[in-house]
């Protein structure tokens, strides 16, 4: 038992790496949120797209179904490697997109939130997809009724009670966007896995593992007890509302 704590909870190590696992666990950070707002936006997008019952936007739906189905089916890890080894190296793209430098970030930081965005952005418009097909059609067909046009009715009546509906299961595919991140160290960057790899190799000890470990719990754990308080919540609420 000595030996195992001491490979895995050596304080010592702990406090020697902390500001480097630390700086990794902020780079982690940065991903998750960057990507995971524009894996938001993007899923909702494709959700919209993807729900659309007009013959004209048939096209559109057909694309955004293949593409869902695409990127749901390929691991991320693939996706993170076909972006960051093929993108730079494709003349007829413009430079920013070869080798972006937004905001000081060399470009494997944009190619790994490219490919969360990508992969997860299928992912949240499954979810967002079931958000919208769980408004009854009731409410469409009154808030129309009254006058109002198809775009009004999705933003005023339709989105807000699909996205509360899904706020639970967004976060939930959060916690696990923060947690792939780990996979863009393939490409060079040194997130908190990597920069606790790399302390591992120095010292032959795991505890800087551990400590990015008990990092990601930190951030969570309070968010898995968000999610189970909206559900607690949402119950109760619908509950009353049947009463």
């Amino acid at each position: 038992m000595d030996i195992f704590f001491e490979q895995y909870f050596d304080l010592t190590v702990m406090r020697d790496s902390f500001g480097k696992v630390l700086l990794g666990f902020w780079m982690t950070i940065q991903l998750s949120l960057i990507s995971g707002a524009l894996a938001t936006v993007w899923g909702l997008m494709l959700a919209l797209c993807r729900s659309s019952r007009s013959w004209v936007l048939t096209p559109l739906r057909l694309a955004a179904i293949a593409y869902i189905d695409v990127f749901r089916g390929i691991p991320l890890l693939l996706v993170v490697l076909l972006i960051s080894g093929s993108l730079p190296f494709i003349p007829v793209l413009p430079e920013w997109v070869r080798a972006p430098t937004l905001f000081g970030q060399p470009d494997i930081y944009w190619f790994g939130i490219a490919a969360l965005t990508i992969t997860y952005g299928a992912y949240l418009a499954e979810v967002f997809r079931a958000g919208l097909d769980a408004v009854p059609a009731g409410q469409t067909e009154a808030a129309r009724s009254l006058g109002m046009s198809h775009r009004r009715t999705l933003r005023h009546v339709v989105l807000p009670q699909a996205v509360r509906t899904v706020v639970p299961p967004l976060l939930n595919d959060f916690i696990a966007l923060m947690k792939d991140t780990s996979l863009v160290q393939v490409v060079g960057i040194v997130e908190v896995v990597r920069a606790g790899r790399e302390i591992q190799g120095e010292t032959f000890n795991s505890s800087a593992l551990t400590l990015g470990a008990l990092m990601f719990l930190v951030v969570t754990l309070p968010l898995a007890r968000i999610v189970d308080r909206y559900l607690n919540v949402h119950q109760r609420a619908r509950r009353r509302a049947l009463a």
